[in-house]
């Protein structure tokens, strides 16, 4: 009885330590979303951009931590938030021939803005710093740990999406092709250029609507899930899957460990094939490619059986259920195993290790020598392992069952309830 309690006191003491450390790290983080800052220090607003091609700017601050906050929340990636790059300027007005503002968009974390180009290809603004304020629940800020939050987006890579890009190319993936740019304030961007303007973002294509700039001639629409949802329930034998495109793409999210592959992060290209449409994924927002986890708080929330999807980038995938999704389960539940294994064949023939270290030449040599080496160590240890990643991915499908409520982000469609189950249920 008295061990007991002697251990119950220990723990008890543990406890109260560890909160109390958190409470000390968490106040070394601002909680205001930050912008971008000029490495000089010199005022945006006394600059004329209109005078320099680039500019040489450190993403965030924000993060910047001493030994206690990386213990308790780990060190991540503060380093290449914090580092200098230089960031090409660009004017809307000239852009792509021209480019118009049509929408803010509404990303849990990412400010964005939707643009249209001359030609009619629409691409996207998209926030490198992030704004983590929804997912923040509320008994948390009432805690006073809402920058815990805050300090999580340091697990993110601030130029992950430059590199995957180059590697899903060479994976022969569709990718929206992000470029860094930084954006001053300028009329084009009319009623939102206080909060857009002097930021850095990328730009890239977006994965709904607009003129086809995908490399396929005869596709006829980019449209998001819902969208292809519907033409589906319209079309049902004539729109099917390219499901070796989507099972080579969901193979390669795992070699990049990019975790958060939800409904809304594809888009998809309806080529016609005279018979049928085949539609083809196009894969975007890559905020969570390369993600890490350490520190005390980050390793404790990110157990598998807490969030068993939040995993940290390492050699090898940590528990692989947690990565299956119920977009997988509607898209590939009735997908062969060989399909599995030959997209798997086909990635681990492509990616060699001189390709993969060839597509991080898109960093900037400072963020190369900070995490290029340990990154490209892991990605090519994952894909020795990727053919049986592959089949266990494809096991765990088989067990799953079909939906029996809508795709996220479907839940205002009335489809047939085969439609709900998976896409190509009869």
């Amino acid at each position: 009885m008295k061990n007991l309690k002697s251990l119950m006191l220990l723990i008890g003491t543990v406890v109260i330590m560890l909160i109390i450390l958190t409470y000390i790290s968490t106040s070394t983080t601002s909680e205001n979303f930050t912008t971008c800052e000029i490495v000089s220090g010199t005022n945006m607003d006394s600059i004329d951009f209109k005078k320099h091609d680039s500019v040489l700017i450190a993403a965030s601050t924000l993060y910047e931590s001493n030994f206690l906050k990386d213990m308790v929340q780990g060190e991540q990636y503060r380093d290449a938030w914090s580092a200098p790059v230089k960031f090409p300027v660009v004017f809307l007005d000239t852009l792509k021939g021209g480019m118009k503002v049509l929408e803010e968009g509404g990303g849990k974390q990412t400010h964005s803005l939707k643009l249209e180009a001359a030609n009619g290809e629409i691409y996207t603004l998209r926030s490198i710093n992030k704004d983590p304020d929804k997912l923040i629940p509320g008994f948390v800020k009432t805690l006073g740990l809402e920058n815990i939050i805050v300090d999580g987006i340091s697990a993110q890579h601030p130029y992950a999406a430059i590199v995957v890009a180059n590697l899903a190319d060479k994976a022969g993936i569709l990718h929206t092709d992000p470029k860094m740019v930084f954006v001053p304030q300028q009329p084009t961007l009319g009623e939102f250029n206080e909060k857009y303007g002097n930021r850095i973002f990328l730009l890239e294509h977006e994965t709904d609507g607009g003129t086809n700039w995908t490399p396929f001639k005869n596709a006829t629409q980019i449209v998001d899930t819902e969208d292809l949802q519907v033409l589906k329930a319209k079309n049902e034998k004539k729109v099917v899957i390219d499901t070796a495109a989507l099972v080579r793409a969901r193979l390669f999210d795992i070699l990049i460990g990019d975790w958060d592959r939800h409904t809304k992060q594809w888009g998809w290209a309806i080529v016609d094939l005279d018979s049928v449409y085949s539609t083809v994924p196009i894969p975007g927002d890559r905020d969570n490619a390369f993600f890490t986890i350490e520190g005390i708080i980050p390793t404790l929330i990110s157990n598998k059986k807490i969030l068993p999807g939040l995993q940290s980038f390492d050699k090898e995938v940590d528990y692989m259920p947690g990565l299956v999704m119920p977009f997988d389960v509607y898209f590939l539940k009735n997908v062969d195993e060989t399909v599995f294994v030959g997209e798997a064949n086909f990635l681990k023939r492509k990616l060699s290790d001189k390709v993969i270290w060839n597509a991080f030449k898109a960093w900037p040599e400072n963020i190369r020598q900070l995490h290029a080496d340990d990154i490209i160590t892991k990605i090519s240890a994952r894909r020795e392992n990727i053919l049986l990643y592959a089949q266990r991915f494809h096991e765990i499908l088989e067990k799953r069952e079909y939906l029996t409520e809508p795709l996220k982000g479907s839940e205002d469609l009335k489809l047939e309830e085969n439609l709900v189950r998976c896409f190509d249920c009869e």
